[in-house]
């Protein structure tokens, strides 16, 4: 199931939003006592016209005519205090739901399998975050004060009009149930509407979140026209949309609006006969009118507030949906504290679950403590998936890869991680200083000591001292202020700082120009000594002194040995080596 497929009825949705208001009840209390109060005082103001009419005008009641202004006066003043009480509270209680479930969402992400954000945009999980929350947590804010606010000033008119006169007030319920009918309606196609609205948000926010990582491709290649075709594209699909739900939301409101017009007429018209007014004293009447009026505005807002909690569900379903995502399993109950990295896979095969084509098939090897073993093959062969496996981003499906003679998934899995450092092509820094993102995670109780060694060893050191604010300098998005080999430096002395038994190294020193490479590689090779090492090759010249190269293709073992023997036996990986190094006599 993706994020956002959660079948859910609207009012489970809303049930389990009400879960996370709930526990400020305190001050939802003092909102809905608000809203409450600031509800009453419009029957009030109705019910205050029979005196004004009858007493005041008409008998000129001199004790009626004193207090009567001083009754408007508190009427008024008393729904200011209240409304303002019932708005600040619940809009605070909004604001904690929103950064609640905003936090949640976040916490959540981080222990998701792998294979989740392989089935998933960027840019659809970016609107979760921020678009979806807001939607969620504002609209059922804003929802909840409406259907409170306006229901009890529903009941609070309807009860003065039945006081007044229960006969024309039966009239009136006449027409409720095809308003209902008309409500049914509407909320099924704003409820379709705003999940459609979302998901071409997702769009919207999908193209524009790539521009923003790959602005120099789109420079290089000339891709802004394409780019602007795309985004224009998808942002005309969501204001199609979003004029679709708008013109279904505010047709609504006239629609339930002038059933309730025509109940009015056919009221006024009842009222007016003369049986009719021989009951009623002219107080009364315009009381029972005023209060009939006065329902025309809180029944016009709740039928507006389907609309919003349309959207509520809308959004709490996209988001319950990725909430109830099971996370990255770990199972395992043996720990770990510094293993010796000894590996051995028997008959390993492993295929992606969106896919039937195995990536790994009938992989068996042993692989010694501090043994370097690099892995070449083409692209697709299975090299990353392999290293992948060793790490459990992925649970293999046949075979079995034990680490010093356990099985890997009965070792926890922040044990087991913490057995491997990587360094890779695609070097993955965040918006920082440098000390962090050299001390990250875990390694954030390294000593300074340490850290200043471990960028020594990277020959970071170097031009992390010529920047004006040395390590305390903030490398921005993605390290995008320094260059390609400083970045490469920074993830190095990383994994220098990580000192674990285990590296992974993809190209590791790809990035580098040739006399920071000489220098890292002298490094590497000193780091490398007692330290299980597997690299992923694409240049064959890195990996000449590997203990052992094995030869993947289509994800099969087809060659292990040292480079000597592999090029003794003049088989694939020969081939590749003449390749790289233009020997036309060994193609």
């Amino acid at each position: 199931m993706t994020a956002g497929d959660g079948q859910q009825t609207g009012l489970q949705v809303y049930r389990r939003l009400m879960r996370y208001s709930v526990v400020y009840w305190r001050y939802l209390g003092l909102a809905v006592i608000g809203l409450i109060i600031g509800a009453i005082t419009q029957p009030l103001f109705a019910w205050i016209m029979g005196p004004l009419l009858d007493k005041a005008i008409m008998a000129r009641d001199p004790d009626v005519i004193a207090w009567l202004p001083a009754g408007i006066l508190g009427i008024f003043l008393l729904r200011g205090v209240a409304m303002f009480v019932a708005g600040y509270y619940m809009s605070w209680v909004g604001r904690k739901v929103v950064q609640q479930i905003r936090s949640e969402l976040f916490s959540h992400l981080l222990h998701l399998p792998v294979h989740f954000f392989r089935q998933q945009t960027s840019g659809n999980l970016l609107a979760h975050l921020t678009y979806y929350t807001d939607q969620l947590a504002n609209t059922a804010t804003r929802g909840i004060t409406t259907l409170i606010q306006e229901s009890a000033t529903v009941i609070g008119l309807l009860g003065l009009m039945f006081y007044r006169s229960w006969q024309l007030t039966l009239g009136v319920l006449v027409i409720a149930p095809v308003i209902a009918l008309v409500i049914v309606y509407v909320t099924r196609r704003l409820r379709r509407l705003s999940h459609q609205v979302q998901s071409s948000m997702g769009d919207v926010t999908q193209i524009g979140n790539e521009l923003i990582r790959g602005y120099k491709v789109v420079r290089m290649f000339g891709g802004e026209q394409y780019e602007q075709q795309r985004f224009q594209r998808a942002n005309e699909h969501n204001m199609a949309l979003e004029l679709k739900r708008m013109i279904t939301e505010l047709l609504s409101a006239p629609v339930v609006q002038f059933l309730v017009a025509l109940a009015l007429a056919a009221i006024i018209w009842l009222a007016t006969r003369d049986a009719t007014l021989s009951q009623l004293s002219p107080g009364t009447f315009m009381s029972f009118m005023m209060a009939m009026i006065l329902l025309l505005a809180p029944v016009r807002n709740l039928t507006q507030l389907n609309a919003q909690l349309q959207k509520a569900i809308a959004a709490g379903e996209s988001i319950f949906g990725l909430l109830d995502q099971p996370p990255e399993q770990d199972r395992g109950t043996r720990t770990l504290t510094r293993v010796q990295g000894a590996f051995q896979l028997q008959q390993l095969a492993f295929c992606y679950p969106d896919t039937a084509r195995p990536v790994l098939q009938g992989l068996s090897l042993r692989i010694r403590p501090g043994q370097k073993v690099a892995l070449v093959g083409k692209s697709g062969s299975g090299k990353t998936t392999l290293v992948n496996l060793l790490v459990r981003f992925h649970d293999y499906s046949q075979g079995e890869i034990r680490l010093d003679g356990i099985p890997l998934p009965e070792i926890r899995l922040t044990d087991l991680r913490r057995q491997f450092a990587y360094v890779g092509q695609e070097i993955v820094l965040f918006n920082d200083t440098l000390y962090n993102n050299i001390a990250y995670g875990e390694l954030r109780t390294a000593s300074q000591e340490q850290v200043r060694a471990a960028a020594g060893a990277a020959h970071a050191l170097e031009f992390i001292q010529q920047l004006p604010h040395g390590f305390d300098t903030l490398i921005g998005e993605d390290g995008v202020l320094l260059s390609g080999g400083q970045r490469q430096r920074i993830a190095i002395a990383r994994a220098i700082l990580a000192d674990a038994p285990v590296l992974i190294l993809d190209e590791a020193t790809s990035a580098l120009d040739t006399e920071s490479e000489r220098h890292i590689q002298a490094a590497l090779d000193h780091l490398l000594q007692g330290r299980t090492t597997f690299m992923i090759a694409h240049r064959l010249s890195t990996i000449e002194n590997a203990d052992l190269i094995l030869v993947l293709d289509n994800g099969r073992l087809v060659e292990s040995g040292t480079h000597a023997e592999l090029l003794a036996v003049q088989g694939q990986y020969a081939r590749l080596h003449a390749l790289q190094f233009h020997d036309p006599e060994a193609v």
